[in-house]
């Protein structure tokens, strides 16, 4: 009887040491590095833009920038958040500057498009004030995790933009999620607070909108913005391009 009990303790007292050696082996979660760390250390170890970059959303994207650009008669393009360049390459802009977080990012845009001269590539840490008919913001906003940075990222875009600005980004502040460098933001709100001179002139929903997967669904719609032109009480809309989207 006693060898039983003393056997009963023991194996309690083991299984209580496996228990406390797997918490104390499990390894501690690594931080979030913030949003510029994170998308230097992605490209860095070969990662690209992601899904929203690739195949039918790029297309769908590149279906309704190219249509804008002709319509509207755009002469320069200037984007913050290039990325790998991957969805330029199905773009049709006259002149085009690309800035991005990642120095690597932007290396590996002066590469791809080295051959082509309409093309110019920085870090966004060298933007010295340039500006252009149109400034994109093509699925950056959600991964602007940091509120300053954001703020920043807002001001810079129409600041850049002499008559347009399109952004194609979700627009909540839901953030019912566990990804850490993403943070959807209400940026119709900010634009309405902090950008008088500017009229949202349409809104162009994803022709592929998300029903609970990331790889077939997308948050983000186009919203178009307009510089409202103050010499005159009226201002002409932008023109209508590709109607059946």
């Amino acid at each position: 009887m006693k060898l039983r009990k003393k056997a009963r303790k023991l194996i309690r007292s083991f299984a209580g040491r496996k228990r406390n050696d797997t918490v104390a082996d499990k390894p501690a979660e690594k931080p979030f590095p913030g949003s510029r760390t994170y998308w230097e250390e992605r490209y860095a170890g070969g990662g690209n833009s992601g899904v929203g970059s690739y195949n039918k959303f790029a297309e769908f994207k590149a279906e309704v920038l190219n249509s804008f650009i002709v319509a509207n008669s755009i002469d320069s393009v200037i984007e913050f958040g290039c990325g790998d360049g991957n969805q330029l390459m199905l773009a049709n802009y006259p002149r085009y500057m690309g800035f991005d977080v990642s120095a690597t990012a932007v290396d590996v845009c002066l590469e791809k498009f080295r051959a082509e001269d309409s093309k110019s590539f920085k870090p966004l840490e060298l933007y010295e004030g340039e500006t252009a008919d149109l400034a994109l913001s093509l699925d950056v906003i959600f991964h602007l995790v940091e509120d300053d940075v954001y703020e920043e990222h807002m001001r810079t875009l129409f600041n850049a933009a002499t008559k347009f600005v399109i952004i194609y980004s979700s627009d909540t502040d839901g953030n019912d999620h566990k990804d850490k460098h993403v943070k959807h933001h209400k940026f119709t709100r900010w634009i309405e607070a902090n950008a008088a001179g500017w009229s949202l002139d349409r809104h162009v929903p994803n022709r592929y909108p998300y029903m609970g997967d990331y790889q077939h669904g997308s948050l983000a719609d186009f919203h178009i913005y307009k510089k409202i032109l103050r010499d005159g009480p009226t201002r002409r809309p932008a023109a209508q391009f590709h109607e059946a989207l």
